[in-house]
């Protein structure tokens, strides 16, 4: 299955998790009832129910049927599905902060994206290779302060996902072995199961609550100051706790059953996809083994570790029925199926060693002005009389690189979503060519905004001038002294690194606080208006930061027929903007795939037009956004070019979508792999 076919998938899987959950409160109105009876039975003198008091002579199995048929029914119907559903939606309120909420509960610490630290800089790098390379957003990662082997993806969206990692994962996994870890974390927002998992964990919640009231009741049963009245009735405070104890350890029950039946297979999933984004099945098969060779195993020791047990890519609690609650399947089934000739042997590791020769930071070149080396001379310092040479195309010589042209362009949307060794190896090296300079301000809070405020800063001196202008008085004066200081280095990079510089500073502008976002969003507006002329690429650039940064939802429940005003707006500006001689064939080459015969390429149109275009058609259905990329691909490559107008056109459209598309890069960068 690809990204489209999961995302279905995983609406399913929505469906299954409701239907279990019915069960579930099924299950505990049931268990609930009983427990009413056996206390009636047992402990009551007298009741206010004249059935349940006409009953009390009777049998225990009649008394339980005569309380289905009285109205204490009803009221523990209504009692228990209450608890269940606001215990959720409160759940689901804190899970709306996104997966921040989740590594903040488990105590982890946000690690800074231009943290110097040799092993947490390692794994930066991996995931920001990662992330680029599958077309998603570059997440936020959190350091769990835990020596076991494990890790975790949490969040609703791509948009608001995070990657969390044990310090003991970072110490003794190297490069390798943490790339197959990282794959597997991002096939679980590819798989849409970064989704229901958290999905999950409000529905838990739920179940859980009445045995949180059951405790809450004992704790205040227990207390001191009571009066004599209150005294007497502490006995039946106790049992009433006792019993919604009881109720909550069986929700806990069916809760770990839940858990089981929606994760475990998908484990095994998210293992084949590492392996197949990685095309290295020994990275995560040795990772595996080291779980199995540590003293501390996979098991997380934070408080809150068995309410989030699903989401870790190791069994991170110890179940005492471990074959029927695991969330994960048996370690040396995983190991196997992705290295079937395994002898079974762990490996020793020592636990208290960094792998260094396995750290991959990012260059620290120096600047020399005498040097030939164009990658070096790129970290100019300001005011530096040298001949600056603009960053050139990486020519790498791999085989794997032969093809591809055929592999990022034909194959992009089939892709969707999955860092491929090509793009992997294309981002890998594009980022080693980025001045450090430039670097090092994508991974600043600070110093981001200038970055991206230098993307937008025209070339044209009187133009320019006027953006300045503009900047001076409304950014801060630290931010606009950024700007001077990065303007000459951003506008000798080639186009081509452009989206690749707002993929890195994602992390560093989520930093920003709610003002400092609103001033940053209020001056890209003011730049671009500058001129009083937006371009496609300031147009792109404001679509995929704001939609990146910013956490938006729709529902996808949208047809193709549905839609068809803004699929005409749409396809018409992406023949308009592309430089194919022949527009009119373009537009039909891209409607023949949609089957739309009601619409026709326009004479003109706007971005506003454009832009609410791009809001309907965010409200696809999951099955129907790959139709509608194929023809916006048709019309782009009709003429068998891809230049960068048209890359950045295509990812901005994309990402408006939330389509994770891997980089499409241009044929003259292509050509300069292959």
């Amino acid at each position: 299955m690809n990204f489209f076919e999961h995302q279905h998938s995983a609406k399913k899987k929505t469906t299954l998790l409701v239907f279990l959950l019915v069960i579930a409160v099924c299950c505990l109105i049931a268990i609930t009832i009983l427990a009413i009876t056996i206390f009636l039975y047992f402990f009551q003198s007298h009741t206010t129910s004249l059935q349940a008091y006409q009953t009390y002579t009777t049998s225990l199995s009649s008394h339980f049927f005569h309380i289905i048929s009285s109205d204490i029914f009803l009221w523990v119907i209504t009692g228990v599905v209450s608890v269940v559903g606001i215990g959720s939606l409160y759940k689901l309120t804190k899970l709306s902060q996104g997966g921040k909420y989740v590594a903040e509960s488990l105590g982890g610490r946000l690690l800074h994206p231009n943290s110097q630290d040799p092993a947490e800089k390692k794994i930066l790098n991996v995931v920001e290779e990662m992330a680029i390379a599958s077309g998603n957003p570059v997440p936020s990662v959190y350091l769990l302060a835990d020596n076991s082997i494990n890790a975790f993806a949490a969040g609703l969206s791509r948009r608001d996902a995070v990657i969390g990692v044990t310090q003991g994962c970072i110490e003794l996994l190297n490069r390798d072995e943490l790339q197959g870890v990282m794959a597997h974390e991002f096939s679980h927002i590819h798989n849409g199961d970064m989704r229901l998992n958290m999905r999950l964990i409000a529905c838990l919640h739920g179940i859980l609550v009445i045995g949180l009231i059951g405790s809450f009741i004992i704790r205040g049963s227990s207390g001191y100051g009571y009066s004599r009245r209150r005294n007497k009735n502490r006995g039946q405070q106790m049992i009433l706790g006792l019993a919604l104890v009881v109720i909550g350890y069986s929700g806990t029950f069916f809760g770990n059953i839940i858990k089981a039946a929606v994760s475990r297979q998908r484990e095994f999933l998210a293992d084949a996809s590492a392996v197949q984004f990685t095309r290295n099945s020994l990275g995560i098969s040795n990772a595996l083994k080291k779980i199995g060779a540590s003293n501390y195993g996979s098991t997380i020791h934070q408080a809150n570790a068995s309410e989030f047990s699903h989401l870790f890519f190791g069994e991170g609690i110890k179940n005492k029925f471990s074959s029927l609650m695991a969330t994960h399947p048996p370690l040396d089934d995983r190991i196997r199926r992705v290295e079937p000739r395994w002898n079974g042997q762990y490996p020793s590791i020592n636990s208290t060693s960094i792998d260094s020769t396995s750290i991959d930071s990012t260059p620290k070149t120096q600047y020399n002005p005498d040097s030939n080396n164009t990658a070096d001379n790129n970290v100019a310092t300001n005011n530096s009389a040298v001949n600056y040479v603009a960053t050139p195309t990486p020519n790498i010589s791999n085989p794997r690189l032969a093809q591809t042209k055929d592999s990022i362009i034909d194959k992009a949307i089939d892709t969707a979503g999955e860092p491929s060794d090509v793009t992997l190896l294309i981002s890998k090296e594009l980022i080693k060519k980025i001045p450090r300079r430039i670097m090092t301000a994508a991974h600043e809070p600070f110093s981001a905004r200038a970055l991206i405020y230098c993307l937008l800063i025209d070339q044209d001196t009187r133009i320019q001038q006027q953006q300045l202008k503009r900047l001076q008085k409304d950014a801060t004066p630290e931010s606009y002294a950024e700007v001077r200081l990065l303007l000459d280095d951003i506008h000798r990079l080639e186009k081509h690194y452009r989206l690749l510089l707002i993929d890195l500073s994602v992390p560093a502008l989520k930093l920003l606080s709610a003002p400092q976002y609103r001033t940053f969003k209020k001056n890209l507006a003011q730049l671009i208006k500058a001129d009083k002329a937006v371009s496609l690429f300031e147009w792109c650039l404001y679509r995929i930061v704001t939609h990146t940064v910013e956490v938006k939802s729709h529902k996808e429940n949208r047809s193709l027929r549905q839609c068809q005003q803004s699929i005409e707006i749409l396809l018409s500006a992406v023949v308009h903007h592309g430089e194919n001689p022949q527009p009119n064939q373009a537009f039909v080459s891209g409607k023949k795939i949609l089957e739309l015969d009601n619409i026709a390429l326009l004479d003109g149109y706007s971005f506003k037009a454009v832009d609410n275009a791009l809001n309907e058609l965010s409200q696809l259905k999951p099955l129907r956004k790959p139709i509608l990329l194929r023809a916006i691909m048709a019309c782009i490559n009709y003429d068998g070019k891809v230049n960068t107008q048209e890359a950045e056109l295509f990812r901005a459209i994309a990402d408006t979508l939330n389509c994770p598309i891997p980089p499409l890069y241009s044929n003259t960068l292509l050509e300069g792999f292959s």
